[in-house]
């Protein structure tokens, strides 16, 4: 798929997903959905499966049907604070260089969780946090929907075809492309369908986004 190119003299933003992107939470995520399974007397590398493509709602209507979602839901998010406290994660290679050298006001956060616990994470690993962060409750539609990312960009100032996705999940791809954004994949060993670029780690693709976000890149 070719990205199409943006604008000379536009302003350039750069939108990160957070979970698989900056921050390594496989196994904090592991942990947590076999402990919600547990607790509901389930298979936790089963629920662990679903949740790997489908956003929690969703995961609970297809594992627990006769379960009220609600109950779940709490249940999850106790379990996630519970890990910003105490849980032993960290930022991908090369994360907080690439963070600290984007132009202010020129990135953004986009994620499915919420911003309590993105802030708790990134205190802990030593990331900036932008002055736009979009998640879980910002919006009524999650990902892949586009209207995480175009909030985003809205909130930036910048137009959809100036800004840089930067995913690991198709999800999020999907969510990208959706937005009619320039996306590129990161920290997978094969790239996830439709990203316009792949990079095996964010910190092989730091140069090209630092080069995308100064208007100096292949896109730019």
């Amino acid at each position: 798929m070719i990205a199409e190119p943006t604008r000379p003299g536009a302003k350039k933003c750069v939108l990160f997903d957070v979970d698989g992107t900056l921050i390594d939470a496989v196994d904090n995520q592991r942990r947590m959905w076999g402990e919600w399974a547990r607790r509901h007397g389930l298979d936790p590398d089963e629920v662990h499966r679903v949740a790997l493509r489908t956003r929690p709602v969703e995961t609970f209507a297809e594992v627990a049907p006769e379960r009220d979602p609600e109950q779940c839901l709490a249940m999850l998010h106790a379990l996630e604070d519970e890990d910003v406290r105490s849980g032993t994660y960290g930022a991908f290679e090369g994360a907080a260089g690439l963070l600290e050298a984007l132009p202010s006001g020129s990135w953004a956060l986009v994620t499915s969780n919420y911003e309590h616990r993105v802030r708790g994470r990134f205190a802990r690993t030593g990331l900036p946090v932008p002055e736009v962060v979009v998640d879980a409750a910002s919006v009524a539609e999650g990902k892949p929907s586009p209207v995480p990312y175009l909030l985003a960009a809205a909130r930036l100032g910048a137009e959809p075809r100036d800004c840089l996705v930067i995913e690991d999940a198709p999800s999020g791809v999907r969510s990208g492309l959706r937005a009619g954004m320039t996306v590129w994949g990161v920290n997978a060993p094969e790239a996830v369908a439709g990203v316009h670029r792949h990079f095996r780690s964010l910190g092989e693709a730091a140069a090209s986004v630092l080069a995308f976000a100064h208007g100096t890149g292949p896109h730019a």
